[in-house]
């Protein structure tokens, strides 16, 4: 069995090789997994009415290369621009996510996999020549087509999971997803001891497998003796809370389940089907007998409900683990990581068993059982960063968006999770009403797990733009979204002010100021971290951040809308994550277009102004602001519209984008606009800014 390649060796060929092969193994694997959809009509209804319909996810993987090849500067051409903006962002349920389905005229299933076809290809032909040196770190260029590989490994789970709630009538069964055909028997569950010790949870840099950013950094802490479940909760266990009316008795549940549990109107867990004989159990692409000694899979909060019950029945208090817990619990039964497993994974995990559930007492592991493998674990703890926690450039959006008190980490892998997904380290979190191949083990504790401060308040970048944005600077200079959202609505004064768009909205500020004069505001940026603080606070009204001020020390700052009198506001704005340079055909319609700060900052500017002619109305206004500190790390040279010799000549930005704008536009207006960033108490960057403000003409053609 193939296994994830080690990001060290001694032979850059023959690790390259190794990793081609991983790739297209892994690619191959996740197309099988489609095949066992037998009507190609299911590939566009929702198996989940919160997430889109598989196709999404279909195209998904294979945009996800090309989108971060394109991002870390690997490839220069895309394949096709309309799919990559179709297939690149909604995954998670998030509140900003575009899950109505008229913004989607989704591709037909043959073009889909045309595209594949095609990446399959450049990301091969990549491989074969991109220059490769040892060990493969964070900054590598490898590091990039890893994390494609990974992000697919992860899908195809959660696909998985998607295709086993489509109808039965729309799948098949297919031999490499044969699943097991042992039901086990009622399992006896019981407490055994786990000697108390110390955890050291969190990954280093040199480590020697592919990580995603919330593995890394220090975490450290002794782990009090606690008794844990000798199996994982077994269909058969869970029965019995079943039958005892659990769902319908409020006591046993939270006030987050019980809300869950009416509005979803359940009685068992999701993949159990009631019939006159019984219990039946939906399985990837059959219905079978419940099978009685496979683990329990469940939700988080129905997890939580069950050891509620059990408490009261045996008189002892039962939880679910800690993340810590775990970790003393592998570590106390010595479970080995993927890089000393020799021969077959010593669990149902890595599909290196069936494709299904086993037996919960089928993998021993030092008198527990299924410590890893056969489903994931729930823990009472929500992710949160360690300590020296970053967020890797190209997938900003992979954690940030989970730190949010609402996401908990499953532990352990489950029989589908490949890769990353089955190393030791892996951290892995869903919302707690989540599906995933999913069940838990209680336990008898008295472990007080620590506070965990969320990343917002002390992510760098975040902060300071936080500061930029809504905060005021000792040398005096206006708040620079605030002036700018204020200039933009003087020249709006005798046009219609029914949308407008904020590209590059960053912490929203200039998005809030806006809704001062217009009905509705779109606020845009390529970061979800930008814009899941900006929805933060567009939600709760309220954020906090802090700032370096010297060394060590900080200095904290609240935001709050009614200090600002944007109070009003709040209903009037929108915020999505977006390509400024791949916008949806939906972004049209707006009076005016606000780019703060960005043209500069795009990988293909010309791109995007290329197209906001036609997003905007008939006399509509787009409004540029920029210092136009052309640098390569964000554009290349030859996408540069000003700030170079053409000829011997100079040319200014100013004149390439009159070049460019001059078909759809008159150029009205120019102002210089200063700005102040931030960076300590003693340390700011004093920059001129320059606006220019365009009317689109009347008989503009686009």
């Amino acid at each position: 069995m193939l296994r994830m390649p080690l990001l060290v060796g001694n032979d850059s060929e023959k690790k390259r090789q190794e990793i081609k092969t991983y790739f297209h193994m892994c690619y191959k694997r996740y197309e099988s997994l489609f095949d066992v959809v037998s009507d190609e009509k299911a590939f566009y209804q929702k198996a989940d009415p919160l997430r889109h319909p598989i196709i999404f996810y279909y195209g998904h993987t294979a945009v996800f290369f090309i989108n971060k090849l394109k991002l870390a500067k690997l490839i220069d051409k895309r394949i096709d621009a309309k799919l990559e903006a179709i297939f690149a962002v909604g995954v998670d349920e998030m509140s900003w996510d575009d899950l109505d389905e008229t913004h989607y005229n989704w591709p037909a299933v043959s073009q889909v996999q045309d595209y594949r076809d095609k990446v399959y290809e450049v990301v091969s032909a990549l491989i074969d020549t991109l220059p490769l040196e040892l060990p493969i770190a964070w900054k590598s260029p490898w590091w990039t087509i890893l994390m494609g590989i990974e992000h697919e490994n992860i899908h195809l789970e959660t696909s998985a999971v998607l295709i086993r709630q489509l109808p039965l009538r729309s799948v098949q069964e297919k031999h490499q997803w044969e699943i097991c055909k042992d039901g086990g028997m009622l399992l006896q569950n019981e407490l055994k001891q786990v000697r108390g010790g110390i955890v050291n949870i969190g990954k280093k840099q040199d480590a020697k497998l592919y990580g995603w950013d919330n593995e890394y950094g220090e975490h450290q802490i002794r782990v009090p003796s606690f008794k844990a479940s000798k199996f994982l909760v077994s269909n058969g266990e869970f029965l019995e809370f079943v039958q005892d009316n659990g769902y319908d008795q409020e006591k046993y549940w939270s006030q987050e389940g019980a809300q869950w549990k009416e509005y979803v109107g359940v009685k068992f867990p999701r993949f159990w089907r009631k019939t006159l004989g019984g219990y039946r159990l939906r399985t990837l692409t059959k219905e079978i007998e419940l099978p009685l000694g496979w683990p329990a899979e469940v939700n988080y909060l129905e997890a939580e409900a069950f050891c509620a019950w059990k408490s009261e029945k045996i008189g002892i208090e039962l939880t679910l683990p800690t993340e810590d817990e775990y970790a003393r619990l592998r570590k106390f039964t010595r479970v080995p990581s993927p890089v000393a497993w020799k021969g077959k994974a010593p669990a149902n995990i890595n599909l290196e068993g069936f494709a299904s559930c086993v037996p919960a007492d089928r993998h021993e592991h030092h008198g527990f059982y299924d410590v890893i493998g056969n489903v994931w674990q729930w823990t009472r703890t929500p992710i949160y960063p360690f300590e020296g926690f970053k967020v890797h450039p190209i997938y900003d959006d992979f954690t940030v968006p989970t730190y949010d008190g609402k996401h908990n980490l499953i532990k352990g892998g489950s029989w589908i999770s490949c890769g990353n997904l089955a190393t030791q380290k892996s951290r892995y979190a869903f919302r707690r009403h989540f599906y995933q191949f999913a069940g838990f083990r209680y336990v008898q504790s008295n472990y007080e797990e620590p506070s965990h401060m969320g990343v917002y308040s002390r992510d760098g970048a975040v902060s300071q733009y936080c500061h930029f944005g809504w905060g005021e600077n000792v040398l005096g200079v206006e708040n620079y979204p605030a002036n700018c959202a204020s200039r933009a609505l003087d020249y709006m004064k005798n046009k219609p002010k029914r949308r407008a768009l904020d590209v590059g909205c960053a912490m929203g500020r200039s998005s809030f100021e806006l809704a001062r004069g217009f009905d509705e505001v779109v606020g845009v940026d390529f970061s979800a971290r930008f814009i899941q603080y900006a929805q933060a606070l567009k939600e709760n009204g309220v954020s906090r951040y802090s700032m370096p001020t010297e060394g060590e020390l900080e200095q904290f700052y609240e935001i709050n809308l009614k200090t600002f009198d944007l109070e009003k506001e709040r209903h009037k704005v929108v915020f999505w994550q977006a390509d400024a340079c791949n916008l949806k055909p939906i972004f049209k319609g707006f009076d005016l277009i606000f780019a703060g700060n960005l043209i500069d900052r795009l990988y293909d500017p010309e791109k995007f102004l290329d197209s906001v002619a036609k997003r905007l109305n008939e006399r509509g206004l787009l409004i540029l602001t920029s210092p136009y500190s052309w640098e390569e790390e964000f554009t290349p040279k030859e996408k540069w519209i000003g700030g170079y010799k053409k000829d011997g000549e100079s040319i200014t930005t100013l004149e390439g984008l009159k070049e460019i704008l001059a078909p759809y536009f008159e150029l009205i207006d120019i102002q210089e606009v200063p700005f102040v960033i931030q960076e300590t108490a003693r340390k700011h960057q004093h920059t001129i800014a320059q606006m220019t403000v365009w009317e689109k003409r009347k008989d503009a053609m686009v």
